[in-house]
C-alpha cells in the first residue's frame, strides 16, 4: 500500500528523532501494533539498522549489552501486550545497572483503552517500579518533548532505563517538522557528570592518609564513566589495593600489581576476603555495597570505617553507617582526588601479590587434572591463554560468572567482561554477546553459557547466523541447574528436587542452524577446538561435557545471596 498522507506522522517523527541521537541499531520484534513505526523505518531516509530478535527478551538484553560497551543509548521495541512483559527482563537489568537503554513498545490505540482490544495492557504502570522514567506518547504535541526526556533521563544523573509506551493511533497522527531536534548532550553516558564538593574530597584525601591498611573496592561506575586511567593513577600515586564487585571486573587490568580482583561470595576467595577484614578504611566508589559483594554485608562488617562515593543518593548508607559520603561522579571525583593527592606507599602491591599468590595455587592444580570431566578451572586456563587480550567474555549466571570473574585474567583494564549481575536471570549472554558484536565488531566475543541457559535463549542463535556474526559461544554442559543444587547441597542436606535434567547435544542443535560447531569431552582437545573456533570467520559452538557445579571447588561462598 501506498504511503498517501501528506504529513508527518507519529511513527515517522520518532525515526527521524532516534536518527537526530545518532542512533545506529534498533533491536527489536515485530508486532501489529508496531506496523506504522516499521513502515517509517522502511521509507524513510535514516542511518539505523533494525535488528530483529526472535524474543522480546533478547532484544532488550541485546540492548543493553551494546549500551554497556559503547557508552551509547541502547534501542530496545517490541509490541503489546505479551511482547512489553517479555521485553521487561534487560530492561530492569539495565536499569538496576545504571545503564542507559530506552525500550520502546506498540500499544492499542488510545480511542480503543477501556474496550477490551486484544493485547490492551496498562503499560505505564507495569514499567513505573521498572524504570527511571516512563510515559505514554499519548499527544502527538508533546511526542518529542517526551523521547528527548527519555534520553536525557537515561544518561544524566545515575543513568538507566526509560520506557515509552507508543500507541496505534499516535503513530499515525500528524506532528510538527517543527519537533524533530535533539539535544546532543545525550547521546551517551553519563552524561551531565556530578562534580564532587570540594571540602568533601578534601576530607577524603585525610581520612585516607590516616589510614594504615586502605582498599578501594569499584563497581560498575569505573567503568560506565570511562575512568579506568583516573583509577590507575590513584591506585599508583597510593600503592592502594583495589578490589571490584563483579560488575567491576576490568576496572584495572587483572595483571596490574594493585588488582586484588573480585571481592564477595560470587568470584571472590577466602584470601581476598581476610585483605578486606584487615583494612581499617572501605572506600566504595560507584558500589551499590548489596549482598553478594559483601558476603551479606559481612565483609566488611557494621563496624568499618567506610566512605562512600556514587551518583545515586538512595545507595549511600542503605547498607552502612558512612564516615563520609559523597555523591558524584566517579571519573570527577578520581579527577579531583588526583590533583590533590599526595604520593603515598600503603604496600597494596605486596599484598595484591601475596594473595594472589595463595588464591591462584588452588586453581592451578585443579587446572593440571586430567581424569575425570573437564573441570570449569580447566575451561577458564585455556581460553585465557588463547583469546586476544582484548577479547569481550560475555558470562551468563551460573557456573560460567564465579570463575570467570575470580580467575579470568584481562591484561586491559576496560569493558571486556559483561556480565548481568543486577538480577541473575539465565539466558542474558547468548543475545548478549549479539550486542556486544555490533557494537564493537572488531574485538573477538565469546559467549559462554550454561546448558540451563542455552535453553533460555536458543533461538537467538539463528539471529547470529543470520547476520554473520562471528561469535564463539560456549555451552559448559553438565545437564543441571547448578547453581541451585548447589545450594541445595550445602543448605539442604542434599535433599535435590527438580534441578536435573536431560543432556541436549548442543553441537547438533547449532548444527542445525547451519552453526560451525564441536563437542568437547576431553581435555586434551579443548585447546585445539579453541583455536579451531578463533580462527573461525562465521558463528561457532562448543559444547564442553563438564563437571556440575555442585560437585566442583567453585569461588562462591554463599549460594543463596
Amino acid at each position: 500500500m501506498k504511503h498517501k498522507s501528506n504529513y508527518l506522522n507519529g511513527a515517522e517523527g520518532l525515526v527521524k528523532i532516534l536518527d537526530e541521537y545518532e542512533v545506529k541499531y534498533i533491536f527489536g520484534l515485530c508486532g501489529d501494533t508496531s506496523l506504522p513505526f516499521y513502515d517509517a523505518l522502511y521509507r524513510l531516509n535514516h542511518s539505523i539498522k533494525h535488528i530483529l530478535t526472535r524474543d522480546e527478551r533478547s532484544a532488550s538484553y541485546m540492548a543493553d549489552a551494546y549500551a554497556r560497551v559503547t557508552g551509547k543509548v541502547g534501542i530496545c521495541e517490541g509490541p503489546s501486550g505479551g511482547g512489553a512483559t517479555y521485553i521487561i527482563p534487560g530492561v530492569v537489568e539495565a536499569n538496576e545497572s545504571s545503564i542507559g537503554v530506552i525500550s520502546i513498545t506498540s500499544d492499542v490505540p488510545t480511542t480503543s483503552i477501556g474496550h477490551f482490544p486484544l493485547t490492551e495492557l496498562k503499560q505505564k504502570q507495569l514499567f513505573k517500579p521498572l524504570t527511571k522514567w516512563n510515559e505514554i506518547l499519548n499527544n502527538s504535541k508533546t511526542l518529542g518533548s517526551n523521547i528527548r526526556r527519555a534520553f536525557k533521563e537515561s544518561t544524566s544523573g545515575r543513568p538507566g532505563a526509560c520506557h515509552l509506551s507508543f500507541p496505534f493511533d499516535i503513530q499515525k497522527a500528524e506532528i510538527s517538522e517543527k519537533d524533530i531536534w535533539a539535544n546532543k548532550r545525550y547521546t551517551k553516558f553519563p552524561a551531565d557528570p556530578i562534580k564532587p564538593n570540594s571540602k568533601k574530597i578534601d576530607l577524603i584525601l585525610k581520612s585516607i592518609l590516616k589510614a594504615k591498611n586502605p582498599i578501594i573496592i569499584c563497581g560498575g561506575a569505573i567503568k560506565n564513566s570511562f575512568a579506568e586511567k583516573e583509577l590507575q593513577k590513584l591506585a599508583e600515586k597510593l600503592n592502594i589495593v583495589v578490589a571490584t564487585s563483579v560488575t567491576g571486573k576490568g576496572t584495572l587490568g587483572d595483571n596490574h600489581p594493585n588488582s586484588l580482583g573480585v571481592v564477595g561470595s560470587n568470584g571472590g576467595s577466602i584470601y581476598t576476603r581476610e585483605v578486606l577484614k584487615k583494612s581499617d578504611l572501605v572506600i566504595f566508589i560507584g558500589c551499590r555495597a548489596g549482598s553478594v559483594t559483601t558476603e551479606k554485608w559481612q565483609y566488611p562488617n557494621s563496624n568499618s570505617k567506610i566512605i562512600h562515593i556514587d551518583n545515586d543518593p538512595k545507595v549511600i548508607g542503605a547498607n552502612y553507617k558512612t564516615y563520609i559520603s559523597l555523591v558524584a561522579d566517579a571519573k570527577e571525583t578520581l579527577i579531583a582526588l588526583n590533583k590533590k593527592i599526595k604520593k603515598n606507599n600503603f604496600g597494596g602491591d605486596k599484598v595484591v601479590k601475596e594473595t594472589k599468590k595463595k588464591k591462584f595455587f588452588e586453581f592451578n592444580n585443579l587446572c593440571r587434572i586430567n581424569k575425570g570431566l573437564i573441570k570449569p578451572e580447566r575451561i577458564v586456563k585455556d581460553i585465557n591463554e588463547i583469546m586476544p587480550d582484548n577479547s569481550y567474555i560475555v558470562v551468563d549466571p551460573g557456573t560460567p560468572c564465579p570463575y570467570f570473574a575470580a580467575y579470568y585474567n584481562f591484561k586491559k583494564s576496560g569493558r571486556y567482561f559483561v556480565t548481568n549481575r543486577a538480577h541473575g536471570a539465565l539466558g542474558y549472554a547468548l543475545p548478549a554477546s549479539i550486542g556486544v558484536k555490533i557494537g564493537q565488531p572488531k574485538n573477538t566475543v565469546l559467549s559462554i553459557m550454561g546448558d540451563g541457559s542455552f535453553g533460555f535463549a536458543v533461538g537467538e542463535l539463528e539471529t547470529a547466523k543470520r547476520l554473520n556474526l562471528n561469535i564463539i559461544f560456549i555451552v559448559i554442559s553438565n545437564s543441571v541447574y547448578g547453581w541451585i543444587k548447589a545450594g541445595q547441597k550445602s543448605s539442604f542436606n542434599k535433599r535435590y528436587y527438580s534441578v536435573d535434567f536431560s543432556r541436549t547435544n548442543h553441537a547438533k542443535v547449532a548444527s542445525s542452524y547451519g552453526i560451525k560447531s564441536w563437542t568437547v569431552k576431553n581435555h586434551r582437545d579443548l585447546t585445539k577446538i579453541l583455536n579451531k573456533a578463533l580462527e573461525c570467520k562465521e558463528p561457532c559452538l562448543i559444547d564442553i561435557i563438564c563437571q556440575p557445579l555442585e560437585q566442583a571447588k567453585a569461588p562462591v561462598s554463599e549460594w543463596i545471596a
